[in-house]
């Protein structure tokens, strides 16, 4: 590909140089050089020609040879880093590159080790603050600034008219957060038992393991104790918590995102530490490799999925920049207020009594892109960008790539790959590697539908718990039509259409799942039932109920 851009680049080069010679011949078939005028002076109206045809080149040429520039820089940083990385031994991290020499310095797809070497942790960047350091992209930055001090005028505007006077209310906000005393107390018993039980279990089960007489029980015992942690307590607890005190929607999320990242956690933590201590066994070493609580600790708050005895580390903590993550994710917390305070509920709110129908569905579905991909791109900044980088810098964790640049994908497999790297590299080597290593290497789709399957479930149980209805909408469109289109729309699709496609469908499906549950959420509000039973929990309210506001 670099070979076909550099023979265009150098035939637009000879190109330009033959246009230029042939208008040089056609404007002076006698010289080569600048005519000048009788009195000696040159003639300026012939040189003023000439710069504008030199600048008019120049500009043609500039993308072509910036385009071949960037990808020989990007070739030669992907190379730098895969040779690095092909110097990890599968237990530490890599801080410091090493260039070996080589012919074949092939692209990959991504930076992974080779499977039984796991993930390669490197000191990097996060791509935004790379890419914040351009004009050009902080000038977006910039744009989406603007837009919120527009919604927050408009509010107060409009709240003034009505009023009479400036209303300073945050009851949405508020009430979306509500009993967050409920939901320190779960917090810190979910950080401590997860702390706790599974250092526990696996310590006793690794000191234990080579004078078992009978392994094999001894580690199933082991193994059943921490399946009922992570159903029974981590799975079950937080879940009756969460609906025996009612908590509000906003304070629901931050108990089950938690918890499913405590769930995650754990298993990476087992799940990492168990071959170390099999090899142990079977070399007969006298030295059995148990992480320290401190080592154990640190995993637990570090931005990433997957366990490692050390990470590579920066020198310092930038306390300014930590204070500007978190002020960024406050900004846009308030951003996503004004957007359901001036999109959203007037929307919602001014339905009128008519039943569902698919009119109604249409307009809502188009009205509810704007809003619907407005928190998407907020949603990405405030927690893979700015939340993950705070806590990174916090505990000089190193490597910042939570995301790469899904935005450029042409193919719905690339952009679940680069969305949010952190929770893929747990799936892929947790969910399908395991599944690939447990079922052998023949059955690569149905590790990818198993893989599907998980996410889509986990998805919606968040989903559902959150908003206290169950109504798989994200169900469908994630298991079955992103699942197609991870088969369909595939990495053979290089061309920018294929882009443009995928940008097209995913504003579409933000705008079907913000239409359908801001619905559904406003039926059941607004049409509660005396005496619900069991199907009237699942049946969804907002196809049955007339809205009277």
């Amino acid at each position: 590909m670099v070979g076909e851009e550099k023979t265009s680049l150098r035939k637009r080069l000879s190109k330009s140089r033959e246009d230029s010679e042939e208008d040089e011949d056609q404007r002076s078939p006698s010289s080569g050089s600048l005519e000048t005028a009788s009195n000696g002076r040159i003639n300026l109206k012939q040189l003023m020609a000439k710069k504008i045809q030199l600048t008019a080149e120049a500009e043609e040429l500039k993308p072509f040879f910036m385009k071949e520039v960037g990808s020989h820089f990007d070739d030669f940083v992907t190379s730098l880093i895969e040779k690095s990385a092909s110097l990890d031994n599968g237990g530490c991290a890599i801080t410091s590159f090493s260039v070996l020499e080589g012919e074949n310095n092939h692209r990959a797809k991504d930076f992974r080790a080779p499977p039984e070497h796991g993930k390669v942790f490197v000191l990097r960047q996060s791509l935004l603050d790379e890419l914040f350091e351009v004009d050009h992209i902080r000038t977006i930055y910039h744009m989406f600034i603007a837009l919120l001090i527009l919604f927050i005028l408009s509010t107060l505007v409009v709240d003034y008219i009505d009023e009479g006077r400036l209303v300073l209310e945050f009851s949405v906000l508020s009430y979306a957060f509500g009993k967050l005393p409920v939901v320190m107390w779960t917090w810190c018993t979910m950080f401590l038992s997860t702390l706790g039980v599974p250092y526990f279990l696996f310590q006793r089960w690794a000191r234990g393991y080579s004078r078992s007489t009978h392994p094999v029980v001894h580690s199933l015992f082991h193994c059943f104790l921490f399946m009922v942690f992570q159903i029974g307590f981590l799975g079950l607890g937080p879940a009756y918590v969460v609906l025996a005190y009612t908590l509000p929607p906003a304070s629901r999320c931050i108990v089950i995102l938690e918890q499913i990242r405590f769930v995650m956690k754990a298993h990476s933590f087992v799940r990492e530490n168990v071959p170390r201590v099999l090899n142990s066994a079977k070399e007969k070493s006298k030295t059995i490799p148990i992480p320290t609580v401190n080592q154990y600790l640190y995993f637990l708050f570090a931005p990433t999925l997957i366990y490692r005895d050390n990470y590579p580390r920066t020198p310092t903590v930038r306390w300014g920049y930590v204070a500007m993550q978190f002020l960024q994710v406050f900004g846009s917390f308030f951003y996503v207020y004004y957007i359901f305070e001036r999109l959203c509920a007037p929307l919602f709110r001014n339905i009128k009594q008519e039943p569902f129908s698919a009119r109604v569905l249409v307009l809502c579905v188009f009205n509810s892109i704007l809003p619907g991909v407005l928190v998407l791109f907020l949603t990405f900044f405030a927690f893979l960008h700015c939340w993950l980088n705070a806590f990174a810098e916090m505990l000089r964790f190193g490597d910042r790539m939570f995301y790469k640049d899904w935005w450029n994908s042409t193919s719905y497999a690339n952009y679940y790959r680069t969305w949010n790297v952190v929770v893929h590299d747990w799936l892929y080597y947790y969910a399908y590697k395991d599944f690939l290593w447990f079922f052998t290497k023949r059955f690569k789709s149905t590790a990818i539908l198993a893989v599907f399957a998980v996410s889509a479930v986990v998805h919606e149980y968040a989903l559902a718990i959150c908003l206290n209805f169950f109504y798989p909408v994200l169900f469908v469109l994630f298991m079955f039509f992103g699942m197609a289109f991870n088969f369909i729309v595939n990495d053979s699709r290089k061309r920018p259409i294929w882009n443009v496609m995928m940008w097209t469908s995913l504003f579409a499906g933000h705008g079907v799942i913000l239409c359908l549950y801001s619905q559904e959420w406003y039926a059941r509000q607004h049409c509660p039932l005396k005496n619900p039973t069991f199907l009237d929990y699942i049946r969804p309210r907002s196809w049955t109920c007339r809205y009277v506001f």
